[in-house]
């Protein structure tokens, strides 16, 4: 499959708004006039030396319901939000961009991973705004799809052994703007850190709850991050969100462990 179709056939609601013009940026050689039928995507060049267009999405505080996330949109929104993790220290390391490609093989193959590597690499020489990306992804995508965003984040930030507080602040920054709530933040990125309180903050309740309490909690995180909640995204994203699942289950058996209750 051409780097051209790849891009088009993966893609919905990204191709619009500010991530379709750092797709465009990003593509630049690869593509001239991707389009689908007679619609232009990512901006047809008119002339050499012309600047590119690109399709505006709709007002979104007008639109009353999210258009369905693809497979593509998840991935392209993964990569750009990576890019800014990544920088967000001020290097690159190695280990976290290796990181990066290998989650993307586990994921997709390595024909397709590869591609979006090279996508990756162009996405992570542009200055991005952080707040216009999270603010299209927040109005675009499910909140199960952009807590599973989160949990790549710190994947990616942890890949190099040291979450330095550069990135804790991005992450923290992206989760706000994507309209997470802040125990959500905190239930995810417990799932990074061992400390003796981690299986608490993972089902998202306070030490002192009754056994009663510890079980309404865990049914609902399971609810909350079941694999299942991605299902739309493809079997490659729904293998991904069990580690967050299992997580929940860990935590639940850890606390069940410790105070002695079945």
């Amino acid at each position: 499959m051409s780097f051209a179709k790849w891009v088009g056939g993966a893609i919905g609601w990204s191709f619009g708004g500010p991530i379709g013009a750092i797709i465009g940026l990003a593509i630049g050689s690869f593509v001239d006039n991707l389009k689908i039928g007679e619609t232009p995507l990512l901006g047809d060049r008119q002339s050499s030396g012309q600047r590119r267009t690109y399709r505006k999405q709709p007002n979104y505080g007008q639109q009353r319901s999210k258009p369905k996330t693809q497979s593509g949109d998840f991935e392209v929104s993964l990569l750009i939000l990576a890019s800014i993790v990544i920088k967000a220290d001020g290097k690159q390391d190695q280990r976290e961009l290796d990181f990066v490609r290998q989650q993307f093989t586990n994921m997709y193959g390595k024909d397709r991973a590869n591609k979006a590597f090279e996508l990756f690499k162009r996405i992570t020489k542009q200055n991005i705004s952080t707040r216009q990306v999270c603010t299209q992804i927040k109005q675009m995508m499910d909140h199960a799809s952009r807590l599973q965003l989160l949990h790549f984040l710190f994947g990616i930030a942890k890949a190099d052994g040291l979450v330095t507080e550069d990135e804790i602040r991005q992450i923290y920054t992206i989760t706000g703007y994507l309209g997470i709530s802040s125990r959500d933040y905190e239930s995810i990125k417990a799932m990074f850190y061992n400390s003796s309180d981690n299986a608490y903050i993972i089902l998202e309740i306070e030490k002192s709850v009754s056994d009663s309490e510890v079980k309404k909690a865990y049914r609902k995180m399971a609810k909350k991050y079941h694999p299942d909640r991605v299902g739309h995204l493809g079997k490659e994203h729904q293998e991904g969100a069990e580690a967050k699942f299992r997580q929940v289950q860990e935590a639940y058996e850890h606390i069940q462990k410790e105070r002695g209750f079945k």
